[in-house]
């Protein structure tokens, strides 16, 4: 008799289980539906055979060629957020990748066809920290090369938030109280406003994956299951390229998706070979360099995020190398900028120094490579720049992207104050220590600046 109950509990326990899988199966089901039949409220739209509605406006470009979906504004809060797959159909548009297209490609990246990417880039994609946290504004960023190019996309994403958004209010507040919705059209504005610039306010070229292999096996390159799936759109208006890639975020933001990946092809397809080996020079003739079994991207690949053109150096326009070379820095300044210092850092060699193109943008945000790894440094007054009484007494917010970092870290930049008093200060807080690398990092913009941590301990 005392086994009754137990028993009992058991075949409930079951029940409930086959429930559970029951509703599980369901809803999957569903998912699959709505994926691939999107619900609209636009009832003036033509419903293509694929269940994907494209309007009259939407289907010519002025030259009769058929435009591809998701073009237009943004879609309401209201339709259905139900999670679509990160393949695509090989119907949807846009026109398949070619063995040509393959080989070019991975040669711009790696030098030759048979290098593939590295486990820690096939995994990479665009994932924010929890909505309404303290990090609600930040990606989280992996180890390996694809996470600078997280951290440049990172920029243009606090561009979006602080500058860009109509409506809010400029302030750390907002960027710590966005929802999911938010997040997600920070990320796909970002990384359309990336493409658009790449591809000269002309043209952004956007790679998607297909379940349908395009590129037939050859002796002259070496296949890797998924750059010879690629489907490629073409976009002709920035606010189409947003709307385009916001229907179509999970496949860069979809775990398993090779978010990263797919964002680096888009920027070359939207920059094009042509601009790219007109960007390039002697020093840099492909994008990646190989590192202890992986990839680092080059300069050339985060100036091409960060300023739209692949130069492969940080100074400031066209300088003469040591044979006589024309090597290609940075003609412009750029929304967001960039700053770097390592220990090991040749102090004399100029052409490592970053130029006041990069070190002084057009907003107050700047990538940062600090003795190797990458970060984000902002400013909320987007005054800090054009106005130099600004640039007196100043905060800046410091993201690493380390997992132990739990919120940014508030710096209290003085350029004004007495640096021998600054000196001892450091001194007593840290006996036989000077400064940290982010300190040493933001005195190549500010050179005797004093920062104050405003009660975190110093790290990186």
């Amino acid at each position: 008799m005392a086994t009754e109950p137990s028993d009992l509990e058991q075949s409930s326990q079951e029940l409930d289980l086959e429930e559970i899988a029951r509703k599980i199966s369901l809803l999957d089901k569903w998912r699959e539906i709505f994926s691939y039949h999107r619900l609209g409220t636009n009832n003036t739209t033509s419903q293509n055979h694929e269940g994907n509605h494209i309007s009259a406006r939407e289907t010519e470009d002025g030259t009769g060629t058929p435009r591809p979906k998701g073009q237009g504004h943004l879609p309401s809060s209201s339709l259905c957020s139900i999670p679509k797959p990160s393949i695509i159909s090989s119907k949807s548009g846009g026109f398949p990748i070619s063995l040509a297209m393959a080989t070019k490609l991975r040669q711009s990246l790696f030098g030759d066809t048979f290098q593939v990417f590295s486990y820690d880039w096939t995994k990479a994609y665009f994932k924010f920290h929890d909505p309404f946290s303290d990090l609600a504004f930040a990606l989280e960023v992996g180890k390996g090369g694809a996470r600078s190019i997280q951290m440049a996309v990172q920029g243009s994403i606090i561009k979006y938030l602080l500058f860009t958004r109509k409506g809010k209010d400029c302030n750390f507040l907002s960027l710590c109280t966005i929802s999911e919705k938010e997040q997600e059209r920070a990320l796909a504005a970002a990384l359309a406003g990336i493409l658009w610039a790449a591809g000269a306010a002309q043209k952004a070229t956007i790679c998607l994956v297909t379940e349908d292999t395009h590129v037939a096996l050859s002796p002259d390159y070496s296949r890797d299951g998924f750059t010879e799936r690629l489907q490629l759109f073409e976009l002709l208006e920035k606010e189409a390229t947003e709307k385009f890639i916001y229907d179509h975020l999970q496949c860069f933001k979809g775990e398993g998706s090779h978010g990263v990946i797919l964002f680096l092809y888009s920027l070359i397809f939207s920059r094009t070979f042509e601009r790219l080996q007109k960007d390039l020079d002697v020093s840099t003739t492909h994008l990646l360099q190989p590192n202890a079994g992986g990839f680092l991207c080059s300069q050339a690949v985060l100036n091409m995020v960060l300023t739209g053109r692949a130069r492969p150096h940080v100074f400031n326009g066209c300088q003469k190398g040591k044979s006589q070379e024309m090597l290609h820095g940075v003609l412009t300044r750029s929304d967001v900028g960039y700053l770097q210092w390592g220990k090991t850092a040749a102090e004399d060699d100029g052409f490592s120094q970053v130029g006041s193109m990069l070190k002084t943008p057009r907003l107050p945000i700047w990538l940062c490579k600090i003795n190797g790894n990458y970060s984000i440094l902002f400013s909320t007054n987007r005054q800090l720049l054009s106005d130099w009484k600004m640039e007196r007494l100043f905060d800046l917010y410091f993201y690493s992207g380390q997992p132990a970092q739990s919120k940014p870290a508030h710096l209290t930049v003085d350029t004004h104050s007495h640096h021998w008093e600054g000196v001892q200060r450091e001194d007593e807080r840290r006996p036989g220590r000077r400064f940290s690398p982010v300190e040493m990092t933001i005195r190549t913009k500010w050179r005797e600046a004093t920062i104050n941590w405003n009660g975190t301990l110093p790290f990186y």
